[in-house]
């Protein structure tokens, strides 16, 4: 694949893009005062774009450009400008189900594949955060409505079959952001391949297990078929701790460019795998042994209160808002079909907490030995320390995978990372 752009486009510099924005009046309203006196700086960590922050006497914008490649590698791995098509699309329907927990959209401009947004602040990124050791009380309620509203309403419980399958044609096109997922969290982690990285030589016969682990060859690969093929509604695709803005009063998603319609384990499992990650990764934060429990419990009820928040929403949507082609009224009619119904109900969740446990461990094992890890663990600077949080993370990852069943309740699963926080593992080296 070759570097491509349309006609007109340019990646912004903060000159270029202060003459742009005078063009636009509803930036520049929101910005007040002459271009010339915007405060513009350059802000993007991430793995793909440009970010810029405006400041003007009036307010503040934030500005999201595409660049035609991995910003993280370089020109060696073009992508396609489009993904700002399908992230202005998603933010737009997560702003409609669920509003006030996204950033305000003011102008979307095609060409440039580049979006202008509320400018969130004092908001920082959870992850940033978490590695402090902030309590962010209402993260847990604010991300499981976000969750269960954006996932519900995408659905065929809540969607017509016409409905959703223009949904799906919508957002068929984001193939090269899914190649990506494909690729570096369901391929690439399992074998030898040029961009997996870990803690060498601590990790090395952890990494080595899984390569040759032929239990979690298949479960990965079952998880990639469902990735690829289950269509079941519009998820975020990157539902992690650092595409979450907040404060303590306040929390926003943000950067869905990774949306289409897929599983919905995959978002649910995202955020559970980045706050056992971060749980582990509290022995190489804290001050002296122990100094974080307060804050590893605070972790861990908080991956309780997502999970369990999130199914009574999804629930009670559900009963309330039943209304698509999926589990017809008529059908369960009667006193009996609503106790079956009801049931069933159960019994759906069940297999999406299921789907979401594989998914956690899939991200959790990829941000260990792939290509683009999470800080929580990646600041750690003493090698052995990190080390071992990570051989503790992919020790409960490996078995949410593949023993799935002995993890009935999200109960279960922080319980089994409590005992896990105190085993001492074999490292290499």
């Amino acid at each position: 694949m070759t570097l491509e752009v349309p006609p007109g486009y340019r990646a912004h510099d903060a000159q270029s893009l202060r003459f742009y924005l005078a063009d636009i009046p509803a930036v520049a309203g929101k910005l007040g005062g002459a271009a010339a006196d915007w405060a513009i700086e350059e802000v993007g960590d991430g793995n793909l774009n440009l970010v810029f922050k405006v400041r003007g006497p009036d307010g503040g914008v934030a500005v999201k450009q595409a660049l035609p490649y991995l910003r993280l590698v370089g020109e060696a791995w073009p992508l396609p400008l489009e993904r700002a098509h399908f992230e202005h699309m998603a933010l737009s329907r997560e702003g409609r189900y669920a509003p006030g927990l996204t950033p305000e959209i003011y102008h979307y401009d095609e060409t440039l594949a580049l979006i202008a947004m509320e400018l969130l602040e004092p908001h920082i990124i959870m992850r940033h955060g978490m590695i402090a050791g902030t309590v962010y009380p209402k993260f847990a309620g604010d991300l499981s409505t976000f969750a269960a509203n954006t996932l519900f309403f995408t659905s065929d419980l809540a969607l017509k079959a016409a409905e959703k399958k223009e949904l799906i044609a919508a957002f068929a096109g984001n193939t090269e952001l899914c190649r990506i997922t494909e690729e570096l969290i369901f391929t690439e982690p399992y074998m030898v391949a040029e961009r997996n990285r870990w803690t060498a030589p601590y990790l090395d016969p952890f990494a080595a297990a899984i390569r040759e682990d032929g239990d979690l060859k298949v479960a990965i690969s079952r998880l990639k078929v469902k990735f690829m093929g289950s269509a079941e509604a519009m998820i975020h695709g990157d539902l992690h701790t650092g595409s979450v803005m907040l404060t303590e009063e306040d929390t926003r998603v943000i950067d869905p460019e990774f949306a289409f319609m897929g599983p919905m384990g995959f978002d649910t499992g995202a955020v559970i795998a980045n706050l056992l990650l971060n749980y582990f990764s509290q022995v190489g934060h804290e001050e002296a042994p122990g100094a974080r429990d307060e804050y590893r419990r605070w972790v861990l009820s908080a991956t309780r209160d997502f999970w369990n928040g999130f199914r009574e929403k999804f629930l009670r949507l559900w009963e309330e808002n039943g209304t698509g082609d999926a589990y017809p009224a008529p059908l369960f009619a009667s006193p009996e079909g609503k106790l079956r119904l009801a049931a069933e109900r159960e019994a759906y969740m069940a297999r999406l907490f299921a789907d979401t446990l594989g998914f956690a461990a899939a991200k959790m094992i990829r941000r260990i030995l792939g290509l683009a890890h999470n800080i929580d663990l990646e600041h750690i600077a003493d090698e052995r320390v990190r080390a071992t949080a990570e051989a503790r993370g992919l020790t409960l990852a490996r078995d949410m995978m593949v023993n799935t069943e002995a993890y009935p309740s999200i109960e279960a699963v922080t319980a089994q990372a409590e005992r896990l926080n105190a085993w001492e593992p074999k490292l290499g080296g």
